[in-house]
């Protein structure tokens, strides 16, 4: 059965929300590009800043900066991705994909990940194959690594050796997580740290060549089960 994806906020999307949401069509083009993907919708139009919206879509939910809000029913899905409206502000201001620097990479992490959920999740749908939560946890560490990598390479013409440390060895997690919620994030973030290792270096090296290329888009269309694998064996 084949999933639609719709809005899930549009009745309540203007009221207290920022209208410039450039910068992420952006970082889903830059996606795009670095996993040649063709996604259907763009996430500029299931954007919502208002924290109000945002409890009322997700009542009890953690308060965060950042999460994609879905909900299917009869083979439609309503999405939300929820962003601060500080943290898109800033972005703004402070593009990453002119010049990412320690002024806005936090921010650019926070958001990538929210747009890298809602593309991961979109793209999916269309080809009617169902995703997981850790599943699109683990793409999006993956995606976070892949695309800063990539930026800096543009504008530095470097990777950074301390990259791989910033992004898995110092991240702190919620206290309020659920301990299912905190095991998910743990092991997304290993299989993540385990695979992006191996990339390091030919990134550093040749970049975002053919054979990365081929190598990223593979592992994207690979499904959970074939993910761990291709990590454990790559």
């Amino acid at each position: 059965m084949s999933v639609e994806v719709r809005g899930a906020a549009d009745h309540a999307i203007v009221p207290g929300r920022s209208r410039d949401f450039a910068v992420l069509a952006d970082f889903q083009t830059l996606l795009a590009d670095i996993y040649q993907l063709d996604v259907a919708y763009d996430v500029d139009d299931f954007v919502i800043t208002d924290p109000e919206v945002v409890g009322l879509l997700d009542e009890n939910g953690r308060a965060v900066d950042e999460k994609l809000l879905i909900a299917e029913r009869e083979g439609q899905a309503e999405v939300a991705l929820y962003l601060e409206a500080g943290v898109v502000e800033r972005l703004t201001a402070r593009d990453p994909l002119q010049r990412l620097d320690e002024r806005n990479l936090a921010d650019f992490w926070t958001a990538l990940e929210g747009v890298s959920h809602f593309a991961y999740y979109a793209w999916n749908a269309a080809l009617e194959k169902p995703v997981r939560l850790f599943e699109m946890e683990l793409q999006a560490e993956v995606d976070k690594f892949v695309a800063t990598a990539v930026l800096l390479a543009r504008q530095s013409g470097r990777l950074p050796p301390s990259l791989h440390q910033w992004l898995f060895d110092l991240p702190r997690f919620d206290r309020n997580l659920t301990a299912e919620e905190l095991d998910r994030y743990r092991l997304a973030n290993h299989y993540a740290a385990k695979y992006c290792l191996k990339l390091a270096q030919a990134l550093a090296g040749s970049g975002l060549d053919g054979a990365m290329r081929q190598e990223l888009k593979h592992f994207y269309r690979l499904s959970q089960p074939l993910k761990i694998r291709h990590i454990e064996t790559r």
